[in-house]
């Protein structure tokens, strides 16, 4: 009985192949995309931890030195006028343009998805053209035009440049929102009677007002931080990144960083609020599902 056990037993491990042992591994992967993505965070963070460190800076001549800590510059924001007239020049070109670009992109999106005419290609393939030209060729050749046509440039030779620009984006971000919309809502909507403009008011325009809501977004911060577009088409007048452009020379001062820090905190708010209640609205929908 032993010996029949004993050769089950040698039968088993001649079965049961030898353990290998592992080849020595660094394991880069583990901790490599960890220290990666730390150094793409640190370095991405460094200018805005700089520009909101400085707005609590006392000033003199300059904003480069740390001189201490003053809550003047956030209590006296206009202090310096020229400060705020740039910003308020920049909130009024950026607002503007984005209801000109919204309009008529939403419009623009609508026709090229729903409708079909002659050059309808074209007419894609050239509201494309902006998007991947650089911002040089576009603000060198709006430049040329106005001067060609005799316009002097101010204020709303840069409303008309933002505008032609974010067109562009705009077409893009609503025109992939209607592409997602069923014809069979609206088409329900005209068998109860309903007339065009209520079909669009009522059915169209609330499902596509996400994707209008987010290309307005993208248009506004894209026309409130351009430089090179509207150096080359403003003239006399200033924005808020041409301002900070022109002020870095000597140390952009603590009131414009101020804004900057502003700015900055104001966008992560609002984003942190729409992901909570993103989150909320889920939750909710969780549970009467």
């Amino acid at each position: 009985m032993s010996t029949q056990a004993g050769a089950a037993i040698a039968e088993t491990a001649k079965a049961v192949p030898p353990r290998t042992r592992k080849p020595f591994r660094l394991g880069v992967g583990r901790w490599g995309l960890g220290v990666y993505s730390i150094l793409a965070f640190t370095f991405l963070l460094i200018p805005i931890v700089y520009t909101i460190v400085f707005s609590f800076n006392q000033v003199r001549r300059s904003n480069i030195v740390w001189r201490g800590f003053t809550l003047d510059n956030w209590i006296n924001i206009c202090e310096q006028p020229e400060v705020c007239e740039a910003f308020g020049n920049s909130i009024l070109v950026a607002v503007i343009s984005t209801l000109l670009a919204t309009t008529l992109g939403t419009a623009m999106a609508i026709a090229l998805v729903r409708y079909r005419f002659r050059f309808r290609s074209a007419t894609t393939l050239l509201l494309f053209l902006p998007m991947a030209t650089p911002e040089v060729v576009l603000g060198a050749g709006l430049a040329a035009q106005f001067l060609t046509a005799g316009v002097s440039k101010g204020i709303v030779t840069i409303i008309l440049a933002h505008t032609m620009f974010c067109i562009s984006f705009v077409v893009v971000t609503v025109r992939a929102r209607v592409a997602s919309l069923d014809p069979a809502i609206e088409e329900a909507g005209r068998d109860l009677y309903a007339s065009p403009a209520q079909v669009f008011w009522r059915i169209t325009f609330p499902l596509l007002l996400p994707g209008i809501i987010a290309a307005a977004l993208l248009s506004f911060a894209l026309s409130f931080d351009d430089f090179i577009i509207t150096n080359f088409n403003s003239g006399a007048a200033v924005t808020f990144p041409k301002y900070v452009y022109t002020a870095a020379t000597r140390g952009i001062p603590a009131q414009a960083n101020v804004i900057a820090s502003a700015v900055f905190l104001v966008a992560i708010i609002g984003v942190v609020i729409a992901q909570v209640s993103a989150g909320i609205r889920r939750k909710r929908l969780a549970k009467v599902s």
